[in-house]
């Protein structure tokens, strides 16, 4: 990492943090071992296939049918390095209580064979995953994620059902740090409960070839994301020039598979600010994902400011005049940061 930075550290903020007492099992303080993966790179060569996923871009010799599905994943350090995040097409990545972030990825041209640990549902993040007409995954949730998912709001199957049947807890963790779910266990839950997985989302857009030599900005060897100056959730994005992905790093450590070892790399980093409102005495927050507002993208070693807008329900760049930017085929990580302190202080770029 280089020593100019074109923005300041974000400011450190007193955040009142706590844990759900509802369906959430505390969070212990014992140090717990881990083994780290090795960084294995394995990208597929570019084919021009007749097909494309609809959320990567990607060619596929056959046309892609299957429905996407949103996982909800555990990002507490104990719960690190996770299984399936490489594969997923897009990864969000926001606060739940306190400075600590989740995420929600969303898989449809990839099935790993185990994803985990999964992690309790929010309403954003049932919003999100609504928006990609996802089936949605999640062990637990808050009392306003309860509610939505009584109602039937969206097709999902959760591990306080299931827990032991289509969720298995691993050995290797403490709980809640432990809850695993297989693709195959997926399949299986949504044909218990009759939900179709034949539909594919609508397809992004994406640049063609050309598109992707003009993209314009600002050139950055890499990209750290601040929640609250915390260095345990940190993301630092570095791009590979020889791979012309970005790898994702968290406190120091690769962002990898458990089981593989093998790295998430990244085509498109798209990092927007947005209202965020501490809503309980546990930290639970409202999170403005409507109203749209400012925005970093990266795209091939380089960054610009944009706009984002919610387009039927996904997050998506857009020009000041509100035309939707092309993201480059392969996958999507997005942060979500709140307006305070903002984009200016939570984000920093080394240009060495």
């Amino acid at each position: 990492m280089g020593n100019k930075w074109l923005a300041a550290s974000v400011i450190a903020l007193l955040l009142l943090a706590g844990c759900s007492n509802n369906n959430e099992a505390s969070i212990d303080n014992e140090e717990e071992v881990v083994e780290k993966p090795e960084e294995t790179i394995d990208v597929p060569e570019v084919e021009d296939l007749p097909f494309q996923f609809p959320l990567t871009g990607v060619g596929t010799e056959k046309k892609a049918e299957d429905r996407a599905v949103a996982v909800m994943i555990n990002n507490d350090p104990k719960a690190r390095p996770q299984s399936g995040l490489e594969k997923a097409d897009i990864v969000y990545e926001l606060l739940a209580e306190g400075n600590i972030t989740r995420f929600l990825a969303i898989y449809q041209s990839g099935q790993p064979e185990n994803i985990g640990p999964v992690r309790s549902a929010r309403d954003y993040f049932i919003e999100l995953a609504k928006g990609y007409d996802s089936l949605y995954i999640a062990h637990g949730y808050s009392p306003d994620a309860k509610a939505m998912l009584d109602q039937g709001y969206i097709d999902e199957l959760n591990g306080i059902t299931y827990d032991g049947t289509l969720f298995k807890r691993a050995s290797f963790r403490k709980a809640p740090h432990n809850s695993y779910i297989s693709y195959e266990n997926i399949l299986k839950g949504a044909e218990k409960k009759n939900y179709d997985m034949d539909e594919a989302p609508s397809s992004l857009f994406f640049l063609n070839e050309s598109e992707m030599e003009e993209i314009e900005g600002e050139t950055a060897e890499s990209a750290m994301v601040s929640y609250f100056n915390s260095d345990l959730y940190n993301s630092i994005y570095e791009y590979d020039e020889a791979l012309e992905k970005y790898k994702r790093y968290t406190n120091g450590e690769l962002t990898a598979d458990y089981d593989s070892g093998e790295p998430v790399l990244l085509d498109n980093i798209f990092i927007v600010e947005t209202n965020h409102k501490v809503i309980d005495d546990a930290g639970r927050r409202s999170i403005d994902l409507t109203s749209g507002g400012n925005g970093y993208l990266l795209q091939k070693g380089k960054w610009k400011e944009v706009k984002w807008e919610n387009i039927k329900g996904k997050i998506l760049p857009v020009r000041n005049n509100g035309d939707q930017i092309g993201l480059v085929p392969g996958r999507t990580w997005i942060n979500i940061i709140p307006t305070s302190p903002g984009l200016t202080q939570s984000v920093s770029f080394d240009v060495n």
